[in-house]
């Protein structure tokens, strides 16, 4: 069983550097991904299970305060290029999902098991496909570290322990079980409305700077997010929660230099994909 996934494993990983970002084949991304699900299906873990559907509902109660945007050309364009910056992740065979929200609020976020969005308020302000991937790679990376995971579950564990042990033994399986349930949820939306702790963000913008290297994007396309954030004055109130929930851009930006430094100028110029970025996300598309 072993080698089998192993196998697999390697299969997938050859995939992934037969096709750099630059012009990767959509023919060898999707055989890449049709290998991480039968991985994933062979292999998934009761707690990996227990991790996407408790993402999965997270996932339901965010996209209750804003839906998807209705633009499939977008929706595709996006989801591509996250899978293959995932793809890079030492998680590929999650059930990766992304997806652009319709709201003018500048923002991204994960969830646990997979889910990433993007709303159109941060499109807006990207440039390139090198700063959609280094934005979309920092939420891979959150995911990848299972940060919302663990604060999740620490936050609604310490809930329920801080309710005594006797009031617990008391209830039913079923009542105990939706009662934790409604912990998990509580704490999510507590969690998503404060932000991870400042370690966490550093620590995600380091590991999706390198994702987006692996995936053949100019690694300094988070970094010229961060810049353009940074650059924010007057009316800040569709960056009010990004703001919130993230330590300020000039101090991730200076945590991301002292990190990274000098160290992705040895592989050479990187495409940023400008040209694709604007021909595929036109400027005159209505929800613009």
């Amino acid at each position: 069983m072993r080698r089998l996934l192993l196998a697999s494993l390697l299969g997938l990983a050859a995939a992934i550097a037969a096709a750099p970002a630059a012009a990767f084949d959509l023919e060898k991304l999707k055989k890449a991904v049709e290998a991480a699900k039968d991985v994933k299906a062979a292999f998934g873990t009761p707690e990996e299970e227990e991790e996407r559907q408790l993402g999965a509902d997270v996932a339901a109660t965010l996209l209750g305060a804003s839906p998807v945007l209705a633009d499939a050309n977008a929706q595709k364009y996006v989801n591509r290029v996250g899978l293959w910056v995932a793809l890079q992740s030492s998680r590929p065979t999650l059930p990766w999902r992304f997806a652009v929200i319709d709201n003018p609020n500048v923002n991204a976020f994960a969830t646990p098991g997979g889910y990433v969005f993007i709303t159109r308020g941060l499109l807006d302000n990207l440039h390139s496909e090198a700063e959609l991937a280094g934005a979309l790679a920092h939420e891979i990376a959150h995911v990848e570290k299972m940060h919302h995971l663990k604060a999740i579950k620490k936050d609604a564990r310490l809930k329920l322990l801080g309710k005594g042990a006797a009031h617990v033994i008391k209830k039913s399986a079923d009542a105990e079980e939706m009662e934790r349930l409604n912990q998990v949820g509580a704490a999510a939306k507590g969690l998503y409305a404060r932000g991870l702790d400042k370690a966490d963000e550093y620590e995600a913008d380091r590991v999706g700077a390198v994702l987006a290297a692996r995936a053949g994007y100019d690694p300094y396309g988070l970094a010229q997010v961060l810049q353009t954030l940074d650059s924010v004055t007057g009316d800040t109130t569709r960056f009010a929660l990004l703001f919130k929930t993230h330590p300020k851009p000039a101090d991730r930006l200076a945590q991301l230099d002292q990190a990274l430094g000098a160290k992705f100028e040895t592989l050479g110029e990187r495409p940023a994909l400008t040209e694709r970025f604007v021909k595929v996300l036109n400027p005159a598309a209505p929800w613009k």
